[in-house]
Order: C-alpha cells, then sequence, then structure tokens
C-alpha cells in the first residue's frame, strides 16, 4: 500500500495507483462476497478500500462507474433465483478510530438541526439477510446480493430456526438482519470438515454464508446457524418510531434481536460502548467485527437519506486487528482417526486476544505451501473469527538467510507407511488401518452403539489395552482373557466378565455394522447397510468393483472409491483374515435388497431440477427411489430422465442439448399417480 500522502500527489499519480488497487480490491471482494473464500486477511481489504477512497474523493475525476467503491456486496450465485429489493440494502461505512467516528458525528451535527440520539449496535460478522412476511407469515428470504438484487434462499432460511415462520402480529413487513453461525458451531463444522479432509472455512462469516448458499437446505439445516434482526425496509409498516424501540418490537414479533444494543447520548457514551465491547468481544457466544452507531430517530434517518452505497445516518466501528509476532519453532504432523495428516506449528508463547498462545494448525500441506511458513520463520499470528489462532504471513525482513522451504512428510510420522494424497483431497492420509496413532480412536468408533456395539468399551479402557499392549487392532479384542482385564485399572470380576460377553455378542452382528465400524472413509450406517444389503457377504463387496458400488441408489462414486481404496490396502485385508479367524460375521442378516423389477421408472437413471410446486425434492427423490429409479445430481448422456420444476436452469438446457426425455411436474404426478 503506497505511503504518499494524497495531498502530495497529482492527477495522474492517483490515477495510477487507483488503478492498480481497483482489480485487486474486485478480486478480494469476489473472493470475500461471493465465493466466501477470503485470499487475504479482513484488514489488508479494509486498509486497500481506505486508500481507494481517499484517492477517489482526493480526484473525483478518476472516479470509474465499476469501481468497488460505487458497487455494494457481491454478485448472485449460478442456481439462486434472483430477488429485487424495493427498498435497496445498502452496506455501511467505515472507520477505524475514534477520530474518524468524532467526524462523522460532526458531519451529521453540522447538516442536522434537531438534537438527536444514537443508538450502539453490535456488528455481527455473518451474511445480511432480507426476510419478507406477508399476514404475518414468512414467504421469502434473500441474501443483500449487490444491494438491488439478491439470491432467493427462502428454503434455506427456513431451516434456521431462529427465523419465525409466523409473527405474533399479522404484518406485511420486511425485515433485515444478519445470519451467523455461532462459535461453537463454527469449531465444530471446522473440526468435522478437516478430519473428512475437506478446506476449512476462514472464519464465522465465510461458514455462514457458505451454509446459507448451499442447493441443498439439509446441509443448511445441520450447520445450526443463528440469527440477530435489527432493521426493517420500510419503517412506516412497524409501529416503532426509534432504532432502540424497533429491536423491541421485534423481539415481541417472535425474531432473535442482540440484546447488547445501547442508546448513547453522547460521544463519550458511544466510545465508553466501544471500549466496553472492545475489551467483551472474545467472550461473546458469537463473531463480531466492530461496532454499528446508527441515528435513533427513524424519520429522521429517512430524512438524512444515503448515499448510492451507504446510509448517511450510519457507521461502522471496525476493530483494528489483534495480531501478534512470533517465531515458529516446529511443525507437526498429527494422525486423526480417519487417517488425515494434519501439520501444527509450535511457536514461541504470546498473548492473543486474551489467552497464550503457542500452536496454530496449519491445516494440510497445500496451506502450508502456499504460505510459505519454514521452521525459523517470524510471522503474524491472530484469531481467526476471535477464535482460531491462524498465521497471516511470515516476516520476509525478519527469515533467517538459511532458510529453506519445509519439505512435506512422505511416510506417516505414527506407522511409516506412505501416505497418499486422494483425488479431490487437500489432506495427506495414511490409510494402513494398523495405524498406532488412528488405533485408539478407532476402535473407539468401532465398539460404539451404531457399529459394533460393544458395551462397556470406552476410551479410556481402550487406551489401557493399547498402553498394556494387549490389543494391536479391533481383532485383537477377540483374543482378550479374563485374567488380561483384571489387570486394567478398577476393574474388577463382574467388568471383566460383562466385556468379555459384550465382545461375544459382538461377534453375531450382521455385516453392516461391522462395515461401518471399520471406519471407512465416507461411509456412514446408512451405506454400510446399502452396501451390505446389495453384496450380502464381505467376500462379494471385496471382489466388488468401483463400478458396482457406485451403482448402488444413493452410494455413489465417492464412497465407491473410498471403499475399493480400503480393500485394496494389505493391511485391511489382513485385519479382515484375523476377524473371520476370530469368528465375527461377515454375512448380511436382515432382508435381501428389495428393488422393484417392474413398473415404469426401474433402472432408470433421474435428474431432479428446479423447483416442484406439490412435493419437495427430497420426497420425489425418496419416492423414485422406491420405485427403483436412481436418482443422479448430474445431466449426461446415461440420463434417462429429467424432470424439471419452475425456473430449472442448466441441467433442463443440458437435458435438451443432449435429447434427454424431459418431464414437467404435471406429467410426472400423473405417471406418479399410474404406479400407485
Amino acid at each position: 500500500m503506497a505511503d504518499r500522502p494524497v495531498e502530495k500527489m497529482t492527477v495522474e499519480e492517483a490515477a495510477k495507483e487507483a488503478d492498480e488497487l481497483r482489480p485487486k480490491i474486485i478480486k478480494w471482494g469476489e473472493d470475500y462476497y461471493t465465493s466466501d473464500n477470503p485470499d487475504v486477511e479482513d484488514s489488508v481489504y479494509d486498509a486497500a478500500y481506505a486508500r481507494l477512497q481517499a484517492l477517489e474523493a482526493a480526484f473525483p475525476n478518476i472516479v470509474t462507474e465499476d469501481s468497488p467503491t460505487q458497487q455494494v456486496g457481491g454478485a448472485v450465485l449460478a442456481g439462486f433465483t434472483k430477488v429485487r429489493h424495493e427498498i435497496p440494502m445498502l452496506s455501511l461505512g467505515d472507520v477505524f478510530s475514534e477520530g474518524e467516528l468524532d467526524e462523522f458525528n460532526q458531519r451529521l451535527r453540522e447538516h442536522v438541526t434537531e438534537p438527536f440520539d444514537y443508538n450502539c449496535e453490535l456488528k455481527i460478522d455473518g451474511l445480511a439477510i432480507s426476510l419478507r412476511y406477508e399476514n404475518g407469515v414468512f414467504v421469502q428470504g434473500s441474501t443483500r446480493g449487490n444491494g438491488q438484487i439478491g439470491e432467493d434462499i427462502t428454503a434455506n432460511l427456513r431451516r434456521v430456526d431462529s427465523i419465525p415462520k409466523k409473527l405474533s402480529q399479522p404484518l406485511n413487513v420486511v425485515v433485515r438482519g444478519e445470519c451467523y453461525m455461532p462459535k461453537e458451531s463454527f469449531l465444530k463444522l471446522n473440526t468435522d470438515r478437516e478430519a473428512a479432509g475437506l478446506p476449512t472455512f476462514a472464519n464465522p462469516r465465510n461458514a455462514a454464508a457458505g451454509s446459507l448458499r448451499q442447493l441443498d437446505p439439509e446441509v443448511t439445516g445441520r450447520r445450526h446457524l443463528s440469527t440477530f434482526m435489527y432493521n426493517v425496509a420500510d419503517y412506516e409498516t412497524v409501529s416503532a418510531r426509534t432504532q432502540s424501540d424497533l429491536l423491541a418490537e421485534l423481539q415481541d414479533l417472535g425474531f432473535a434481536v442482540n440484546v447488547d444494543s445501547r442508546v448513547a447520548h453522547s460521544m463519550a457514551d458511544v466510545a465508553d460502548y466501544v471500549q466496553e465491547y472492545t475489551g467483551k468481544r472474545t467472550t461473546l457466544a458469537y463473531g463480531i467485527d466492530g461496532i454499528v452507531i446508527k441515528v435513533n430517530s427513524l424519520p429522521l434517518e429517512q430524512a438524512i437519506g444515503a448515499t448510492v452505497k451507504v446510509p448517511k445516518w450510519a457507521i461502522a466501528y471496525k476493530f483494528p486487528p489483534e495480531e501478534a509476532e512470533t517465531v515458529v519453532r516446529d511443525i507437526e504432523w498429527t494422525v486423526g482417526r480417519t487417517g488425515i495428516v494434519t501439520p501444527t506449528a509450535v511457536m514461541d508463547p504470546v498473548q492473543l486476544a486474551g489467552t497464550t498462545v503457542a500452536r496454530a494448525s496449519l491445516h494440510n500441506p497445500d496451506y502450508l505451501e502456499d504460505k510459505d511458513i519454514r521452521l525459523g520463520d517470524t510471522v503474524l499470528l491472530h484469531k481467526a473469527g476471535d477464535i482460531i489462532p491462524e498465521i497471516s504471513e511470515y516476516l520476509p525482513d525478519k527469515r533467517p538467510t538459511d532458510s529453506e522451504p519445509y519439505s512435506i512428510p512422505t511416510h506417516c510420522p505414527s506407522c511409516g507407511a506412505e501416505l497418499v494424497h486422494l483425488d479431490g483431497e487437500v489432506a495427506l492420509r495414511c490409510i494402513n488401518p494398523k495405524c498406532p496413532a488412528q488405533l485408539t480412536e478407532g476402535m473407539t468408533h468401532y465398539a460404539s452403539r451404531n457399529a459394533m456395539n460393544i458395551d462397556g468399551l470406552g476410551p479410556k479402557i481402550i487406551q489401557q489395552l493399547f498402553d498394556k499392549q494387549l490389543v494391536a487392532d479391533v481383532a485383537g479384542l477377540y483374543g482378550l482373557t479374563y485374567d488380561q482385564l483384571l489387570t486394567l485399572d478398577k476393574f474388577g470380576e463382574k467388568s471383566a466378565t460383562n466385556l468379555l460377553t459384550a465382545i461375544d455378542n459382538s461377534r453375531n452382528n450382521s455385516l453392516e455394522r461391522l462395515l461401518f465400524g471399520l471406519g471407512i472413509r465416507h461411509v456412514g450406517s446408512k451405506a454400510a447397510r446399502l452396501i451390505a444389503q446389495h453384496f450380502m457377504t464381505m467376500s462379494a463387496l471385496v471382489a466388488a468393483s468401483q463400478e458396482d458400488i457406485a451403482a448402488i441408489n444413493s452410494v455413489g462414486n465417492i464412497i465407491a472409491d473410498s471403499v475399493v481404496t480400503y480393500f485394496e490396502s494389505e493391511p485391511a485385508q489382513q485385519l479382515l483374515q484375523e476377524l473371520q479367524a476370530a469368528g465375527v460375521n461377515m454375512v448380511y442378516l436382515g432382508q435381501p435388497e428389495a428393488i422393484p423389477d417392474e413398473g415404469f421408472f426401474s433402472g432408470l437413471k433421474v435428474v431432479l431440477t428446479g423447483k416442484l410446486e406439490t412435493m419437495t425434492r427430497p420426497d420425489a427423490t425418496e419416492w423414485l427411489r422406491k420405485q427403483g429409479a436412481d436418482v443422479t445430481g448430474s445431466v449426461s448422456g446415461k440420463t434417462d430422465l429429467v424432470i424439471a420444476g419452475t425456473d430449472a436452469g442448466s441441467k433442463l438446457a443440458k437435458a435438451e442439448s443432449l435429447g434427454v426425455d424431459v418431464w414437467n411436474e404435471e406429467r410426472f404426478r400423473q405417471e406418479m399417480n399410474q404406479e400407485a
């Protein structure tokens, strides 16, 4: 970022720097607003944006129509219906110091003759949403988009528990606010994604945005999002005439509102609020990235008005980035239950956001190489979303002269097996089922209720069994003796007898329990049942090809690849032999797979696209599968039928170009009635 004062620049110099800044800011904005995958820290974006604003303010003739200072938010993603906001959803102007806050106040006081108060609110780190109600019933929800046009995400917002489906009064109103992901949900989501070898989200804001922009509402529902509503598009639709009263009225209507707002009668009150929540931000259950200061009078807000991009009656004070400088002393690699090998930077301890930090996840090899982190590097450390310690960047001027790029390991740090980089994953993975680092957690999973259901075999007992070298893998459970169990801490005769009985009973489980208990990547309990039901025996499954497994309804290529990769490994084959020798059942004991061999849909490859009016897509999918159809997510030359609802997009176009038979919902309903 240029350090030269704007007032000392010529118009040519300002134009040249502005031309260099704009494409960077646009790219960073697209990463943040549209892709939900930021490439730089917020503070870097904010500084570049503020510099561009200063250049354009000093030299108005260099402003271009496509400048990011003239735009709001991001683009509408493909796959979502566009929603036009009758009253635009504006973004907020930013300030970064109390001095700039005072300047904002002075500008308002110079142009507004009547006295007024401010309402101070926490700036929630989430995604702006708009909710439309007719006669008190929720009918549509959308994103801000570019301020004029947003995305219709009604189906996803219906899965957010804090959004009322019906208000306490039959109002026609458009309510606006923020959808966010609580810190606890964010931590769990990233932990689960990292364990699955998927990229993690940079912060709760991007996690919330990514969750709301899912084409499958079921995914949104599993992410445990929440909301704080704080505004209405038209204040004439409610009775409140101040912002503070509006928050109370929204709460009475059934919305979740943030109770930590406060009316400020002076700039001293505003400063006190900013100072208080700067200190409290890390203790909150949700992420905030600043304070919003609004004129409290709603009629006065309307009278003051807005620019093309921001309201003149409100401003956002952005917290300065809290960073600490430290040195990377080591990079440790740990192995999880599913075999994912994760690098962690070990650093000199530093104080950051109220805690002592000495470790930070480096997520995966790609992340480590992109950041170019090396041993001995001096780095800047921050907390992503005020939660997760993360390295922002290394400081080139402080890199040791003998520094060398860090070498990514090729073999498991626990068992020495060769690591694999599976297709579509950013993670390194150890696929040795006898890897010691994986075995304790793997055995806990094997013994769990939904797997082999070995009652009484918990993590503490399992750890003792490994520590005393009584077992080396799950097959070793079946060789345990009564006398061996008595050597465990707090283990008496009854405990030993009960555990041996539970282990013995697990020999008789149906194949799907064993298949799930093996902990094969992507194979959950439902997939295990479908696979076991289809192949009936373990030997038939082991001999099956990827195509054979992928052909099973609801299984698909990802799970099939994972199963084949697992059973191709020599340690897995040895483990199966040991389990079979121990008398563990390898046969499916339930009813064989029942797939209709008659009827119109049996054996057809069907794709659903667009919005169905008389049923949900999941209901239609379930019905089709019960008729023997193979419901897939993409159109190809092998597709037999496309069922297109309203607003069908690229899938319909592709089906038509390939000559695939296309039905509307009415035609589908007619066939359903005939099949009933």
